[in-house]
């Protein structure tokens, strides 16, 4: 959202952040439910709705068929033959803490008019997609998706496929049942199917639940066939008999009909049982071999529910726990150091698999060596995770040493060549000595020139560069563009190479010989220097000739540069070995001059220090980048006092809260616009 959704204002402004929001929405769910990837996590998507469920809640004219309070999914996709379904597919309510139980509770009784509270029938969340299957004399005749909650799509030959699910009911069946659960793939079958992807050039999914709901909803059902979906069933919805009076014994309904049903589920009697459930849950998910996000309550009695009954989209007797957003509790299986491209050494935790924030996380940093001793870390200790937006995921603490934890000895030699480790006064980070020769530093360099945002040569990815280099191929930047002169013949020869592709990654690098200057200098992996930071020494100096000659006194001039980063950006251009892999790699390629192009100084963004957090939708943040930069703004990565203007787009995260705080003028991405435009 481009402003803070609140709960006040004029009829019309509530009404404008209302369809703001839903609109939002309806392009997450379409992305979660129609294209099985979604564009942002469970947190950030719950947390808008329940602003959207709020005004709506106080606001009642603003409920329609399409508000949120009414919606259950999203459109069907026309590809697929969809029916009705006989019952609405509703979705759940959540609660997210204790309060949250207490009121839900508080409802039930007030509800029922009782001073207890009945007993309630606690199962796992399963993470992953909802179906639902029709039975006929016990025959299997049709399966459906959720799709909007009234309509689903024909999904019947490929839930045939699936080994787990039943195409005949044993047992004692009603002649008309529908059955309800999700479909999944397990932690493992996730990993070894994305390894196996990785190696013959298939689709590498996120998580478990993006795998599975591309995979269901497959107009092949060979290719359904081909993954390894499983199924879980856990409710009913149309029946011409039912012969069970609680959620627990229609459980040992579906064991008896040949469903598989999730592990774990329990009846609780009251408010402390709950919560204990909900705890041990959270706590040991881990260990699970499906992905689950949180817990949900059922009233046991159904003569209960059918009293209780239904609001709008989702049933009172029955609600949703969900997990704390972005953290989960896992095990640390093993301790590895990475060396990187700068030569640090940084200690990653090896983990058993658990979702975080929708993804399958396997490692984690622990930072340092000094984090490590901090925290005392342990091989085998049972530990806290977090992964924040596209953060890198994070071992936050230590829950507990178990009985066969093995403290961790950093290494004190690298290990990739065996070269000392060492560590400057006052620093943190432990480096290998060995800069030029040592394998990782030079592989990691590599694969940063060519990145992306660097020199984005195609057909460079991070296996080549290794294989180039373990090959002796590559030992500086200035190879790459004799590669294909001196080993061009070689490569057409080996696997995964040909006339083609080697033809395509020439023209790639002949492509790459002029290049821009701000590119350049990030290209050349100057420690402290990223991209930001590389487009102000271009945009000051103009030439890569005086930025090479630049002293630390100039480079202080600059705002955005201080005492570390000129430093480090002086010492790495007076190296001998620089210089020279310098001057290699310019007799390869040209470094364009930055053009000194007149600026319109009475725009309102010319010289101001400008932050952008979240997303710009209709930009994009490179786009917006470049736009502030022809403006003549000068683009931090971080709020301070200084800045003069934060851009806050959607989702917008910390840096918006620390403008609020300083007291700084926030944007939205319609003012930004209007700026532009003006």
């Amino acid at each position: 959202m481009n402003k803070q959704i609140d709960l006040f204002g004029t009829p019309s402004e509530i009404r404008s952040q209302h369809e703001r929001a839903m609109k939002q929405l309806r392009d997450w769910d379409y992305y979660y439910y129609t294209n099985d990837e979604p564009a942002v996590d469970d947190a950030t998507y719950d947390k808008l709705k329940s602003v959207v469920l709020a005004l709506e809640q106080q606001y009642p004219e603003l409920v329609s068929v399409d508000s949120a309070s009414s919606r259950v999914g999203s459109a069907i996709d026309r590809k697929f033959k969809s029916f009705q379904h006989a019952i609405p597919m509703l979705s759940l309510d959540n609660l997210f803490n204790d309060d949250d139980l207490d009121a839900f509770l508080t409802r039930i009784q007030k509800f029922l008019g009782g001073s207890n509270v009945p007993d309630i029938w606690a199962e796992l969340k399963i993470d992953g997609v909802s179906y639902s299957a029709l039975y006929e004399n016990g025959k299997f005749v049709r399966g459906l998706t959720r799709g909007d909650g009234l309509t689903g799509e024909d999904i019947t030959e490929n839930l045939k496929t699936i080994t787990d699910f039943p195409q005949q009911l044993s047992g004692d069946f009603p002649n008309v049942v529908e059955v309800r659960g999700e479909i999944y793939i397990s932690k493992s079958d996730f990993i070894k199917m994305n390894e196996h992807a990785e190696k013959f050039g298939g689709k590498i999914f996120a998580n478990p639940r993006n795998a599975a709901a591309g995979s269901l909803r497959q107009l092949d059902p060979k290719i359904t066939a081909s993954r390894p979906l499983r199924a879980f069933a856990y409710t009913w919805g149309s029946v011409s008999d039912k012969n069970w009076e609680t959620q627990s014994e229609f459980f040992d309904r579906l064991h008896e009909w040949g469903f598989q049903t999730a592990t774990g589920a329990t009846l609780c009697r009251g408010r402390d049982e709950l919560l204990k459930f909900y705890n041990n849950i959270l706590n040991t998910r881990s260990v699970l071999p499906f992905d689950i996000d949180g817990v949900v309550y059922k009233i046991n009695d159904i003569s209960l529910q059918q009293k209780l009954g239904f609001v709008s989209r989702s049933p009172r007797w029955a609600i949703a726990h969900k997990f704390p957003a972005e953290r989960a509790v896992t095990h640390i299986k093993d301790i590895v150091v990475q060396v990187g491209r700068t030569g640090v050494l940084t200690p990653v935790a090896i983990l058993e698999p658990v979702n975080v924030g929708g993804v399958l996380v396997q490692h984690a940093t622990l930072h340092n060596a000094d984090e490590i001793e901090r925290k005392n870390f342990r091989i085998g200790d049972r530990v806290t995770i977090q992964r924040a937006g596209d953060v890198i995921p994070q071992v936050v603490e230590s829950l507990e040493h178990l009985p066969d934890s093995e403290p961790y000895i950093f290494p004190t030699h690298c290990p990739v060549c065996g070269g000392d480790v060492f560590q400057k006064p006052g620093l943190v980070a432990r480096k290998c000595i060995n800069t030029i020769s040592c394998p990782a530093q030079r592989v990691g360099a590599l694969i940063h020139f060519v990145s992306r945002r660097a020199l984005d040569i195609e057909g460079l990815g991070d296996k080549q560069i290794e294989l180039f280099v373990e090959l002796n191929w590559l030992t500086e930047p200035a190879d790459i563009f004799k590669l294909i002169e001196r080993h061009g013949a070689e490569l057409k020869k080996m696997d995964g190479f040909g006339e083609k592709s080697v033809s395509n990654l020439n023209v790639s690098i002949e492509s790459k010989r002029e290049i821009e200057l701000n590119r350049f200098i990030y290209a050349l992996g100057i420690p402290e220097v990223g991209e930001a930071t590389a487009k102000l020494l271009s945009n000051h100096f103009k030439t890569l000739g005086a930025i090479r000659n630049a002293t630390e006194p100039e480079l202080l001039e600059i705002d955005g540069i201080g005492d570390v980063m000129a430093h480090e950006i002086v010492s790495f251009f007076g190296a001998e070995n620089n210089k020279k892999m310098l001057d290699d790699l310019l007799q390869q390629m040209n470094v364009s001059d930055v053009k000194i192009e007149d600026v319109d100084t009475s725009n309102p963004l010319f010289g101001k220090r400008v932050v952008l957090t979240g997303t710009l939708s209709e930009f994009g943040r490179d786009v917006a980048k470049s736009i502030l930069e022809k403006m003549g703004a000068k683009i931090s990565g971080s709020v301070s006092s200084k800045t003069d203007i934060v851009i806050a787009g959607d989702s917008a995260g910390s840096k918006l809260d620390d403008a609020k705080k300083l007291g700084i003028t926030i944007w939205s991405g319609d003012d930004f616009k209007r700026a532009i435009n003006e």
